[in-house]
């Protein structure tokens, strides 16, 4: 595993371990404004998580396939990175 994977999978644990919290606090009838903040913070550390496997997408198997000669499979990586970056963007 890379280090930007583990990273990654570090910043979902934390947003798994917020989410119970936030369902605890919501069962709770705690204030709005304290769910909102735990819940814009596991929002950031799911974006921080998502931007670290890109960057090791891109530098891996992206890369990997671009130094191919193989037109298919670049056309098909580059397809996938626009997908991705038009659903991230919604």
């Amino acid at each position: 595993m890379t280090i930007q994977k583990e990273k990654a999978l570090i910043n979902f644990k934390k947003a798994q371990g917020l989410i119970s919290k936030i369902i605890k606090m919501v069962e709770a009838d705690e204030y709005c404004i304290d769910i909102m903040q735990q819940n814009l913070a596991t929002v950031g550390l799911l974006k921080s998580a998502h931007q670290m496997l890109m960057e090791n997408h891109l530098n891996t198997c992206f890369k990997t396939a671009m130094e191919t000669k193989n037109e298919k499979r670049k056309q098909k990586m580059t397809q996938e990175i626009l997908k991705l970056t038009k659903l991230f963007n919604k």
